[in-house]
This record gives structure tokens, sequence and C-alpha cells, in this order.
């Protein structure tokens, strides 16, 4: 990839609830101002309060991301998409109808469909935010 990163990057999952807002939060805690960094999802989801347990734990605060759809997008230039799930990813290209932009697909897990106690649960959230992590690092070039 070299030195070149994206000015603006967009992660979109489903319900904009779990997997972009994990994505969003990983990057801007990796990045920082660098890159501007949004997430939407293919419709608007509820806030889920795993993803926040499980977030804080790593150190990201993602208590104030509210859920939001493509349409409710502030600013629709971004230089990248990344797609979590399929509908998101239908969405993404969809907008590069109108926009000039790269959209990746990584299909991601979607861990609000794990059942059991609450433990099995958050190391389906874990494993899913971990996973994330992974990824933004290999991509973004992040030791």
């Amino acid at each position: 990839m070299g030195d070149e990163l994206p000015d603006a990057v967009l992660f979109c999952c489903t319900q904009n609830a779990v997997r972009s807002p994990m994505a969003e939060g990983i990057l801007k805690s990796l990045m920082g101002t660098k890159i501007y960094v949004d997430s939407v999802g293919a419709r608007e989801g509820e806030p889920d309060g795993f993803i926040k347990e499980v977030m804080a734990e790593i150190g990201i605060d993602v208590t104030k991301h509210r859920p939001k759809s493509f349409d409710q997008l502030e600013d629709n230039y971004f230089d990248l998409i990344i797609a979590l799930s399929p509908e998101a990813q239908h969405h993404a290209v969809e907008l590069t109808r109108t926009m000039a932009c790269d959209v990746e697909f990584w299909n991601t897990f979607d861990p609000t469909i794990v059942e059991g106690s609450r433990d099995v649960r958050l190391d389906a959230y874990r494993q899913v935010r971990d996973q994330l992590m992974m990824r933004i690092k290999k991509r973004f070039g992040v030791e």
C-alpha cells in the first residue's frame, strides 16, 4: 500500500450498531485526525450495549455513537468505503455510481446472532472487535 492513506474512510454494516461503529472507533483510535472516519448502516439500528462494553475494554469510547443509515450521511465524499456485511456492500456499490471511491468488502461475522449467556455473547463481540483490529492495522499499515 505504500505511504498512501485515504483521506476519508466510511465503514458500513447492516444497522450501524455493532460492526461498523467498532471499526470506526478502532481506526479513529489508531489514526487520530489523519483520516476522516465515519460509519453507517444499510438501515438504522438501535444502539447496542455490548459494543460499548467490549470497546471500553480496549480503551475506546463509543458511548456517543448513534446508529445512522446511508440516507443520513452528512458528508458523502470518501476515498474508501469498507463494507462489513453483504447488505451494506450493495449500498456501498450504489454510492460509487455518484462518487469516485474504492469499495472493499470485509465480510464480518454479526455477533448479535449469537445466543447464550452474557459471557458467551460478549466473547462473540470481542472476537469481532479483535478481528477488525487486526484487519484495520494490516490495511492501514499500523504496527
